[in-house]
């Protein structure tokens, strides 16, 4: 199993690099000891896993699948060889963080400068995601712990909240009279609407509120990100479904006006997620202590 091992690595770093030199180079061998070992592999499993080609080698579809699950196993063991070397206070190592650019910016960076400034040795690497995607990075060894918008739902997670947060729908001058009284969410999808992407935590879960109302959300706009969405109704182009707390500087300065819905949208939150069968890092436990404690 050791030696399948030491096989399975260098297959990988051949399919990361599509060429055996470069591969030898990463990993300081020779050539022909990497397509030798690549060889055994290939017949000790049975399966044919790159094309050769004038340029290099390019997977097999074999091979794809084969480098899709040994790669994650390998980067899990890289993860648990890296966290036995971290000392226990905190004056090495590394913590990789996925994070979204909203709760970054609201949320989280106060926290990071904290952090940072009492483990100035420990190397922060910030990885941008969607939720859905930084579980997928969590569940493949690629990060860590991430900070997400809930409700996530997998049973490979841990998940911790950190705080309450309020869905609404906010408009710019042009629809001001709207805030007058109350408003129905039949009369909010009549409205043109600007979402985020469907891709998003924050947009399914709207969606999936306002379905269960019996209304269909089709919004008007589309976006990538929180800020655009107030910018985008900041300049009139329909009412946006934004979060409260991430807001505030638009909603306190006028620059936009809070519909007050006939029914509130469930509160619903953010926090830490981590694998269930993987030891957080001292690092981590840091990280969540300090959010924890303010």
């Amino acid at each position: 199993m050791v030696a399948r091992l030491d096989l399975y690595k260098i297959f990988c770093e051949v399919a990361k690099c599509q060429s055996f030199s470069k591969a030898a180079k990463e990993l300081y061998m020779t050539q022909p000891a990497v397509s030798q070992a690549v060889m055994n592999l290939e017949r000790e499993i049975g399966i044919r896993l790159f094309t050769r080609t004038s340029k290099g080698v390019i997977l097999t579809n074999e091979g794809q699948l084969l480098f899709e699950h040994v790669n994650s196993a390998i980067n899990l063991i890289n993860v648990g060889e890296s966290k036995l070397l971290e000392s226990r206070n905190l004056k090495a190592g590394e913590m990789r963080i996925g994070v979204g650019d909203t709760i970054s910016k609201y949320f989280l960076l106060p926290y990071l400068e904290i952090f940072r400034n009492r483990y100035p040795n420990i190397n922060l690497k910030i990885i941008n995601r969607t939720t859905t995607e930084l579980c997928a990075l969590l569940k493949s060894g690629e990060a860590d712990i991430a900070v997400c918008n809930f409700p996530v739902k997998d049973p490979a997670l841990e998940t911790r909240k950190c705080r309450d947060i309020h869905d609404i729908f906010v408009c710019g001058e042009k629809y001001r009279d709207l805030c007058r009284s109350r408003i129905s969410l039949e009369e909010i999808v009549r409205l043109p609407m600007i979402l985020l992407e469907r891709k998003s935590n924050s947009r399914l879960y709207i969606e999936r509120y306002m379905s269960a109302k019996g209304f269909k959300v089709t919004p008007e706009i589309e976006l990538g990100s929180h800020d655009l969405l107030l910018e985008f109704a900041r300049f009139n182009f329909g009412v946006a479904c934004v979060v409260e707390e991430f807001s505030q500087e638009y909603l306190k300065s006028s620059k936009l006006y809070k519909l007050k819905l006939s029914e509130e949208i469930p509160p619903r939150g953010i926090g830490f997620c981590h694998l269930k069968s993987v030891s957080l890092s001292p690092a981590a436990r840091k990280l969540m202590e300090e959010v924890e404690r303010a």
